[in-house]
């Protein structure tokens, strides 16, 4: 990619007014852009890091143990489903609107009340379970206060899986093995998650929250000094020992919440008549498990626990290119190199950010770079193409170091 044909913008001034880190950079690096309160734009940049991280979670939900099978869901979705689980008037983060004919519709903030009327029309016996599904899309929550940028929205993107089984000693196997994915996920990006017991409400005595700890959290957690576990707020009364190991030593910190997992039981199947015959010919009906994790807010998690006073340090799993390309100076065989570079970069399918602007000078290239966070920045100048080298930095170390062209490659793709 041309960086002077990408659609972005920088700001080398901090926000005086951002609740976030991660607001901070992702706007001011033009990855992001606020519409209004909650509500974002994801740019070229940002929509390349979502999509990576898409990847990533798409990956681990669709191979064992999870074995899901990707699914869409409508996002607009009838009053009546909302009645049947009588969430129509108990759900006060429901958007709601009048459609057509004067019809009240609302704007999934889950999507449970549409899962479970689809299941029914497909499981009817015991043979048909277990079975998962999951989807991305966009949810809707009328939050009475956005906050902290993208960790808190009004409209989201989400990766939502719902498991159904015939007992719940099967459920409970399979949430096991989803606990220890979620962990498996965050690791992959780059975020290091602490599994937090939550309440689980009318559903189950306790859920499990994924916690990274930052500043910017609007959670409080408690976290085991022995085993890890962590504890949320609103549950620490009831366990002032830690429920896994019996230790009684917490440290209190600020986290944000990236995913969590819970039980559903027959909350949402009793409503709908969601039952399959077993193998005796009886009715039983069908148990439930959910498992969400926003992609927003996990982007915005992965920039909280990776940056600098410079700006982003993405990881290279999900950093929108592999590689930032800087020619130095108007020096023609210098300019030649680069162009060079950056075509023997994508054909060994690297995907690379070519700085080939003429109008900035290289403080301000660097500068967009380390703002940027890219994780490789090769910077090619006169005094590199004396030594038939190129001088290659990582984002996420101070050290720079000439490498000879021959061998940049391979080192970039090794990592």
């Amino acid at each position: 990619m041309l960086q002077s044909k990408l659609f972005y913008k920088t700001d080398k001034n901090k926000s005086s007014d951002v609740e976030s880190v991660s607001h901070d950079l992702l706007t001011r690096a033009g990855y992001v852009d606020q519409l209004m309160a909650g509500v974002y734009s994801f740019l070229p940049l940002g929509f390349r890091v979502l999509k990576n991280i898409e990847g990533i979670i798409r990956k681990n939900m669709v191979e064992a143990p999870a074995n899901g099978q990707e699914i869409l869901m409508p996002s607009l979705t009838p009053k009546e489903n909302w009645v049947k689980t009588d969430r129509w008037e108990n759900f006060d983060v429901l958007f709601k609107l009048k459609g057509a004919g004067d019809k009240d519709v609302a704007l999934a903030p889950t999507h449970e009340e549409v899962v479970v009327p689809l299941a029914k029309k497909i499981v009817f016996s015991y043979k048909d379970l277990p079975i998962s599904v999951f989807q991305f899309q966009n949810k809707f929550r009328n939050e009475l206060r956005a906050k902290s940028g993208i960790l808190r929205t009004r409209e989201f993107l989400m990766k939502d899986l719902y498991s159904l089984h015939a007992t719940q000693e099967d459920f409970e196997k399979y949430y096991d093995k989803m606990k220890k994915v979620y962990l498996s996920v965050f690791k992959q990006m780059g975020i290091k998650a602490y599994v937090t017991l939550a309440s689980g409400g009318s559903f189950s005595k306790y859920s499990h929250e994924y916690q990274m700890v930052a500043e910017a959290g609007e959670d409080t957690i408690y976290i085991c000094q022995k085993c890890k576990l962590a504890i949320n707020k609103e549950i620490k009364e009831e366990n002032p020992t830690c429920p896994e190991c019996k230790g009684g030593d917490f440290e209190e910190k600020k986290a944000v919440e990236v995913g969590n997992i819970f039980s559903l039981g027959t909350k949402f199947s009793a409503p709908f008549d969601l039952k399959f015959r077993d193998k005796d010919g009886s009715e039983k009906p069908v148990i439930m498990g959910c498992y969400g994790i926003g992609l927003g807010r996990t982007m915005g998690a992965v920039v909280e626990a990776n940056h600098d006073d410079k700006g982003i340090i993405w990881p290279r799993e999900v950093a929108p290119f592999l590689a930032h390309l800087i020619p130095v100076g108007q020096d023609k065989k210098v300019l030649k190199l680069a162009e060079k570079l950056y075509t023997d970069l994508q054909k060994e399918d690297i995907e690379i950010l070519y700085d080939e602007r003429q109008d900035k000078t290289a403080g301000e290239k660097f500068a967009d770079a380390d703002l940027l966070g890219i994780p490789y920045r090769i910077v090619v100048s006169e005094k590199t193409l004396l030594k038939n080298s190129v001088e290659l930095k990582e984002r996420a170390k101070s050290a720079v170091r000439l490498v000879k062209i021959k061998e940049f490659i391979k080192i970039i793709k090794n990592g």
